[in-house]
């Protein structure tokens, strides 16, 4: 497996509130990815999206090598998921400057062939085999909604004055809901995850092309880096991928 993980505070933002991770350990054939976009003023998005990347990462890398099937990978994964929203919760609750703090996640984690995955907010994971990419997650935003009930179409979406507000966000409450979802992956096969940064600023056919431009994932994801700061790129962006 190969990985690569790459943030920027973009062309727009005085500093970069994203956070992201990647843990490989090819001798048990596991491996953690992770991407997550703070919220909150100051440098509270920054510390939200920091301890969440931290309190989960550390969570699961302890516990995925000894797991052996996916419904292992989904407990480790949720009680992660838990541990995190408390971290960002507490600090909220008692640092004035944290106050109404919260970030997104998204997170792979990788088991031999087995791969599960898990959300919170609009920070989105892909995948794609034989060349063809197609999203895993479900984007928890206002205009996602919208567009389930058909009162706007994706495209209009893209420009849609409240497409930034979220529905859901580890450590604005005291427990949150993610979502969850599994497959088997096939040799070749690559994932990627990244902030709305990059999901904002490309489509999702312009990501699918960078990422069949080069099988190599480093150079893909400065590939894709590098397309969204040549649109402008008004918001943080941050991509990591891993190649099977």
């Amino acid at each position: 497996m190969d990985s690569c993980a790459i943030t920027d505070k973009g062309c727009v933002r005085k500093g970069n509130q994203d956070a992201c991770y990647v843990h490989l350990d090819d001798q048990n054939e596991t491996a953690l990815v992770l991407v997550c976009d703070g919220m909150g003023g100051h440098n509270a998005g920054n510390v939200a999206s920091s301890l969440a990347a931290t309190v989960f990462a550390g969570e699961v890398r302890d516990g995925l090598a000894n797991a052996r099937v996916t419904g292992e990978i989904r407990v480790l994964m949720k009680d992660a998921l838990r541990a995190a929203n408390a971290a960002v919760y507490g600090l909220g609750e008692t640092e004035p400057s944290c106050r109404g703090m919260g970030t997104t996640l998204v997170a792979a984690a990788v088991l031999g062939k087995e791969a599960a995955f898990l959300n919170v907010g609009d920070s989105r994971a892909y995948h794609m085999s034989g060349g063809v990419l197609r999203q895993v997650t479900r984007d928890h935003s206002v205009v996602e909604d919208m567009i389930a009930r058909g009162e706007i179409t994706r495209e209009q979406s893209r420009t849609h004055p409240r497409k930034n507000l979220i529905t859901r966000a580890v450590g604005t409450a005291k427990s949150v809901e993610a979502d969850f979802f599994t497959m088997t992956l096939r040799e070749g096969d690559r994932l990627l995850l990244c902030s709305d940064g990059l999901s904002n600023v490309l489509e999702d056919s312009e990501i699918a092309e960078a990422l069949n431009f080069t099988r190599d994932v480093d150079t893909a994801c400065r590939l894709l880096l590098r397309m969204a700061l040549d649109r402008g790129a008004p918001d943080n962006v941050t991509v990591a991928a891993l190649s099977i």
